[in-house]
């Protein structure tokens, strides 16, 4: 992914974390992935995996492509 392609990513999965009105604390307890690194994501901090993606994904109810639109 590039900056853009991760940044993009990022706003895409608060928005829809918050929508769901879900807490990076719920993205851990579910997916097993740290808060910390949640949070980096969400600041485009981190480049994720595909498989971290899918995990976020089926977390949050949506499809991979809702997330990375």
């Amino acid at each position: 992914m590039n900056s853009k392609a991760v940044k993009q990513f990022a706003s895409n999965m608060k928005q829809v974390r918050e929508a769901k009105k879900m807490s990076q604390g719920d993205i851990f307890r579910v997916t097993g992935i740290e808060r910390a690194y949640i949070s980096n994501l969400e600041a485009g901090k981190q480049n994720p995996t595909l498989e971290t993606i899918e995990k976020i994904a089926q977390a949050l109810g949506v499809e991979v492509s809702e997330l990375t639109k």
